[in-house]
């Protein structure tokens, strides 16, 4: 089956197999066009992803900014970090350059950069770690599971890798 066929009976249809294409002799005349078909839905991207810290970052004026949204990651931002000082002294602190790329929104602040992931609290960080691993791996990291015991299905998460590593 192929990946439209799958699209299509996400979106609820029922998956077809592609017909192969049939040659159509030259002599033979142009077909009518049929009457406007519908035309299929088309797919969405999903590009932002909204978040809520844990804690929440506090600012100098201590108003503390819980909501935002962070982007999906582009391979641009995983590289450009690697290019950075900091990282390559600090493997660790690649982290928090790619999350300051990626966070486009955090509660009433005019920008979101590295500084300001920085200064979050260890727990709001390791959720947003989390979080952009999820975002990122379009779900490639859960697996179906059953309960042993009562047979009821569920998911469980199995990434494991440490951000900006895919």
């Amino acid at each position: 089956m192929r990946r439209t066929a799958v699209r299509a009976a996400a979106a609820g249809g029922e998956p077809q197999e592609a017909l192969p294409a049939t040659a159509v002799p030259e002599s033979a005349p142009a077909a009518a066009p049929a009457a406007a078909a519908p035309a299929p839905a088309a797919y969405r991207l999903q590009t932002e992803f909204p978040f809520e810290l844990p804690r929440g970052y506090v600012d100098e004026a201590g108003t503390v900014h819980r909501d935002g949204v962070m982007r999906l990651a582009t391979a641009r931002d995983e590289l450009v970090p690697l290019r950075d000082i900091r990282v390559q002294e600090n493997p660790a602190y690649l982290s928090v350059v790619l999350l300051g790329r990626v966070i486009t929104r955090l509660g009433t602040l005019p920008l979101v950069h590295d500084g300001i992931v920085e200064n979050m609290f260890a727990s709001d960080l390791a959720f947003l770690q989390d979080f952009y691993r999820q975002v990122n791996a379009e779900g490639h990291t859960r697996a179906s599971v059953r309960c042993p015991h009562c047979s009821e299905p569920f998911e469980v998460e199995l990434g494991g890798s440490r951000l900006g590593e895919s």
